[in-house]
C-alpha cells in the first residue's frame, strides 16, 4: 500500500480534473437513483391509483434525466481517458529518465525484455488503480450512500437485510485478495520473461537463422508462454470463484427481500411500486458490492506492478556525481592510473593495481589475450564503472570528482560492436553533435569515407538504417559510427579497433581519417589489427588483469615475451 500511496505524486497535477470527473461520475450515479424513483411513481400511477397526469410528468422526467445522464457520461468519460493517458505518460517518462541515470552495471545484470515489460505492461496495470478506480469509487459511494438512504426511507427492515451481507463480502474479499496479489505479481514476471524472449530473438534474428535455431526459440517462447498462461489460469480460477461467490451472496439477499417484500405487499403494508423500487434499488446496490470485489482484485494486481516499477525507481546509480561536483575543464589529455584495481564481483578481481601515465596526444594500444581486462580498463577510463581501489586522473583531476556529463562530452567512443539507432543516417551521425548543421554532417561523413556510399542510396542521408543498423553492411555501420565520433570532435578518443569491420580497400582511407582525428588527441585503442599495433606510440600488454609489458612495437618484439608470442600468433592467423 505504501507504493500505491506513492502514485499520488503522479496524480497530483491532475487532481482538479479528477475532482470534476468524480463529481460528474457521482452525478451520473445520482441520476440513476432518480430514474429508479421515477419508475416507482410510474408503477404506482398504473397499479396503485391510476393518474394520467402523474404518468405524463413521470415519463417527461425520465426523458429529461436520460438526456442529463448522457451529457454527464460524455464529460466524465473524456476526462477519465485524458487523466489516465497523461498519468501513464508521466509515469513512463519518469521511469525512462530514471533508467538512463542508472549505471552500466545495472543493465549488465538485467535483460532488455524485462525492462521493456516494466516500462509498458506494469505501468498500464498501474493506470487503473491510479485513475479509473478512484473516480469509479465516487460513483459507487454515491450509489451506496444514496441507495441505502432511500431504502431506509422505503422500508428499514428490508434495508437491514441487505446490509447484513456486507461483513460476509468483506471476509470473502480479504480471503481471496491475498492470493490475487501473489498471482498478479507472478503474471507480470512471466509477461516480462516472455517479452524478453521476443526481444532477444528479434534483435538476434540473423544468428537464429544462421544456426537454424527457429524450433529451439519457438520452444523457449512456448515454455515461457505456457508458464504465463498457467499462472493466469490460476488467477482466473480464483476470480471464477471470487466474483460469483460475491454475486451469490448479494442475489441471495435479493431473493430474501423479494420473499419478505412480497408478503408485505399482499398484506397491504407497502405498495407494489414501493416493492419494485426497493428491488431495483437493492439491485443497484449489487453494483457497489460487486465493484468492491473487483476493486480488491485490481488493487492486488496493481500492488504487484507498483512493487516491480518502484523497485527500479528506488535504485540508485552505482556511478554517481558527488554533491556539488564541478564541471570538467577542457581536457588536454594527460591520463594517469594510480594503483587501480577493479572487480565486478567480490570473488573475481578483473584489474589488479594498474598504474601508468599517458601524455597528451599519445596513442596507446591495449593488447592481450581474451579476458585480460582491456575492455574493463577502457570502461573505467570512460567512467562507466568506478575503480574498486585506486584513482584515475585526467589532467591531474580525479574523474570521480567532476560531473560525468562534462567528462563524457569530451570523450569520443567508437566501439567494435557498432551501435546505431533506428532513424536515418543523418540522425545517427548528428548524434555526435545534436546542433550540427547538414554541412558539418556531410564533412564528417567525408572524413570517415562514408559520403560516397551514403549518397549512392536513393534517399541519401535520409536513408533509414533500421533497428541497430540492420539495413547497412558492417563496414558501413562502422564508418557512420566513426563519422559520429569525428563530428563530436572529442579531446580523448577511445577506439575498440574502429577499423576491424572494414574491408582492406576501405581500411586505408578510414585509417587516414582516424589519423587526422587522433592528431593532438590522447587515444586509447583496443588493438586487434597489426597495422594499428605497429603505429601506436606505446603498447600496454595486459594479462590476467595486470600490465605485464610496456613499450613500442619494436621494443616489445625484442623482449620476446607475451607480446612477441601474441604477435607471432597473429602473423600466423591464429587468434588467442
Amino acid at each position: 500500500m505504501k507504493n500505491l500511496l506513492r502514485l499520488f505524486a503522479y496524480i497530483k497535477p491532475y487532481l482538479r480534473r479528477m475532482a470534476v470527473a468524480a463529481v460528474l461520475m457521482a452525478a451520473v450515479a445520482a441520476t440513476n437513483l432518480g430514474l429508479l424513483w421515477i419508475v416507482r411513481d410510474v408503477v404506482n400511477a398504473f397499479l396503485h391509483k391510476p393518474d394520467p397526469a402523474a404518468l405524463n410528468a413521470a415519463v417527461l422526467s425520465l426523458v429529461g434525466l436520460f438526456v442529463v445522464q448522457g451529457l454527464l457520461t460524455m464529460g466524465h468519460s473524456y476526462l477519465v481517458a485524458f487523466i489516465g493517458q497523461r498519468v501513464v505518460a508521466d509515469f513512463r517518462i519518469r521511469l525512462f529518465k530514471h533508467l538512463q541515470t542508472l549505471s552500466v552495471s545495472f543493465f549488465a545484470k538485467r535483460r532488455t525484455g524485462e525492462l521493456i515489460s516494466r516500462l509498458t505492461n506494469d505501468v498500464t496495470v498501474i493506470q487503473n488503480i491510479g485513475t479509473n478506480v478512484p473516480i469509479d469509487m465516487a460513483k459507487q459511494l454515491v450509489t451506496l450512500v444514496g441507495g441505502v438512504t432511500i431504502l431506509f426511507y422505503l422500508n428499514w427492515r428490508l434495508c437491514l437485510m441487505i446490509l447484513s451481507v456486507i461483513p460476509v463480502i468483506v471476509f470473502i474479499g480479504t480471503f481471496f485478495g491475498r492470493k490475487l496479489k501473489r498471482l498478479s505479481t507472478h503474471i507480470q514476471d512471466r509477461t516480462a520473461d516472455t517479452t524478453t524472449v521476443v526481444e532477444e530473438v528479434v534483435s538476434g534474428i540473423r544468428i537464429v537463422k544462421s544456426f537454424v535455431a527457429e524450433s529451439h526459440e519457438e520452444g523457449r517462447y512456448i515454455r515461457q508462454l505456457d508458464q504465463m498462461v498457467a499462472t493466469a489460469l490460476s488467477r482466473a480460477r480464483i476470480l471464477a470463484v471470487f466474483i460469483p461467490l460475491i454475486t451469490i451472496v448479494t442475489f441471495g439477499a435479493a431473493a430474501g427481500i423479494l420473499w419478505y417484500g412480497g408478503r408485505q405487499v399482499m398484506s397491504g403494508a407497502i405498495t407494489p411500486g414501493d416493492l419494485i423500487a426497493f428491488i431495483l434499488y437493492a439491485g443497484i446496490l449489487i453494483g457497489p458490492f460487486g465493484s468492491f470485489a473487483h476493486l480488491i482484485s485490481q488493487i492486488k494486481e496493481a500492488q504487484g506492478a507498483t512493487q516491480r516499477v518502484f523497485e527500479i525507481l528506488d535504485m540508485q546509480p552505482e556511478v554517481a556525481d558527488l554533491p556539488d561536483a564541478p564541471e570538467m575543464p577542457r581536457i588536454d589529455g594527460r591520463v594517469a592510473f594510480h594503483q587501480v584495481s577493479f572487480q565486478y564481483t567480490p570473488e573475481i578481481a578483473v584489474l589488479k593495481e594498474i598504474s601508468f601515465e599517458v601524455q597528451p596526444g599519445e596513442m596507446v594500444a591495449l593488447v592481450g589475450p581474451s579476458g585480460a581486462g582491456k575492455s574493463t580498463l577502457i570502461q573505467l577510463l570512460h567512467r562507466f564503472y568506478d575503480p574498486t581501489d585506486g584513482r584515475i586522473e585526467i589532467d591531474g583531476i580525479d574523474i570521480k570528482t567532476v560531473r560525468r556529463a562534462s567528462l563524457y562530452r569530451q570523450i569520443g567512443l567508437v566501439p567494435q560492436e557498432t551501435i546505431l539507432f533506428g532513424g536515418s543516417i543523418r540522425e545517427n551521425i548528428r548524434y555526435g553533435k545534436l546542433t550540427a548543421t547538414d554541412d558539418e554532417i556531410i564533412e564528417a561523413a567525408k572524413s570517415a569515407n562514408a559520403h560516397d556510399f551514403i549518397t549512392a542510396f536513393p534517399k541519401g542521408y535520409d536513408t533509414i538504417v533500421g533497428e541497430k543498423g540492420i539495413n547497412l553492411s558492417g563496414g558501413q555501420r562502422q564508418r557512420i559510427a566513426i563519422a559520429r565520433a569525428i563530428l563530436k570532435a572529442p579531446r580523448l578518443l577511445i577506439l575498440d579497433e574502429a577499423t576491424s569491420s572494414l574491408d582492406n580497400e576501405s581500411e586505408a582511407a578510414i585509417q587516414d581519417a582516424l589519423d587526422r582525428l587522433m592528431k593532438g588527441r590522447t587515444t586509447f585503442v583496443i588493438a586487434h589489427r597489426l597495422t594499428t599495433i605497429q603505429k601506436a606510440d606505446r603498447i600496454f600488454v595486459m594479462d590476467k588483469g595486470r600490465i605485464v609489458e610496456e613499450g613500442t612495437h619494436a621494443e616489445l618484439l625484442e623482449r620476446r615475451g607475451l607480446y612477441h608470442h601474441l604477435y607471432t600468433l597473429k602473423l600466423a592467423g591464429i587468434e588467442e
